[in-house]
């Protein structure tokens, strides 16, 4: 009883957001916020072009209109109450908004580290097993490994929640970030979380190492069976891989160094969660699409179909 009284003492977390200077808090809104609706637009375009041309329909497109959602998903988690806090001088976060935030900032991310390895195995089979392609990435294959992608989502931000959930809070509740994530509540909570931390770093920070290696072992494995290949098939592949590779550093390299240490809050923490939870999802659409002849040229008459038809 004492345990859930203790817990309830705090019913709200104040955050520091990511500067107290006026004047920049409105370059704050105006910069998350351009950046957010090119976010959105970007990978809601994808995810359109995909679903409705018929040339994008192998596993690869498939693959990549679920990572756009996510993405959309993903930033939408922290983005809109960063630029809503911009605008106010005091930002809350109520104890369930703390913990619904938390829950999609793992549940989005888990399912789009894993979902990173399934691109990669999809690779994997497209190049190196190019005559089996069609049998082993069918269309039963590929709609079980997205059931896999939201079950690992789905149960890594379970067992975060169920971890952080149960800690007790009795002041301060004053949290150095921009958002609710593990690390600054661990420090805010009144008991010891050095076990708890190390259990953090292993759910989070070691599974995220560890798919990162397995990760660029792949990609370096696909990319030595290149030399078998043609000249334009050695291309159109190493032009692929570069963009699934810079994805894969963008999405785990910051999450590694976020999570794969002790529970401490560093000043250069802001930054970092600024990079890999609204920067990154940013990215991954541009990265795709200037990257990819066929993605481009389905936008083009995705955009050109939509478009008033011009004088006969």
């Amino acid at each position: 009883m004492k345990y859930m009284e203790n817990r309830n003492n705090v019913t709200e977390f104040v955050l520091l957001g990511l500067t107290g200077n006026p004047k920049m808090q409105k370059i704050v809104f105006i910069v998350f916020f351009v950046i957010y609706t090119i976010t959105v637009v970007g990978n809601v375009l994808i995810v359109v072009t995909i679903n409705a041309s018929s040339s994008l329909g192998s596993p690869m497109y498939f693959f990549l209109a679920y990572l756009s959602f996510i993405d959309a998903c993903y930033s939408s988690v922290n983005t809109p109450k960063l630029i809503v806090d911009s605008l106010h001088e005091k930002k809350t976060a109520l104890f369930n908004g703390c913990m619904t935030q938390i829950f999609g900032e793992h549940f989005f991310g888990g399912a789009e580290g894993i979902l990173l390895t399934v691109m990669a195995y999809d690779r994997y089979v497209a190049i190196c097993k190019p005559l089996h392609y069609t049998s082993i990435m069918n269309r039963r294959v590929c709609g079980l490994l997205v059931g896999v992608v939201w079950m690992g989502g789905f149960l890594h931000a379970t067992i975060q929640i169920l971890f952080i959930f149960r800690l007790p809070f009795c002041g301060p509740n004053i949290i150095d970030h921009f958002m609710c994530d593990l690390n600054p509540l661990l420090s805010l909570a009144c008991t010891d979380t050095h076990t708890l931390g190390l259990f953090v770093a292993a759910n989070s920070g070691f599974i995220c190492l560890l798919n990162f290696l397995l990760l660029m072992v792949s990609y370096v494995v696909i990319l030595r069976s290149l030399r078998t290949h043609s000249l334009e098939a050695r291309r159109k592949a190493l032009s692929t891989c570069v963009s699934h590779i810079t994805v894969v550093v963008l999405f785990f390299v910051p999450c590694i160094f976020v999570y794969m240490r002790p529970a401490a809050t560093l000043s250069i923490d802001k930054a970092v969660a600024v990079f890999y939870t609204i920067i990154t999802p940013m990215l991954n659409p541009l990265i795709y699409t200037l990257r990819n002849a066929q993605m481009k040229n389905a936008i083009r008459k995705l955009c050109s179909r939509k478009s008033p038809s011009g004088v006969k």
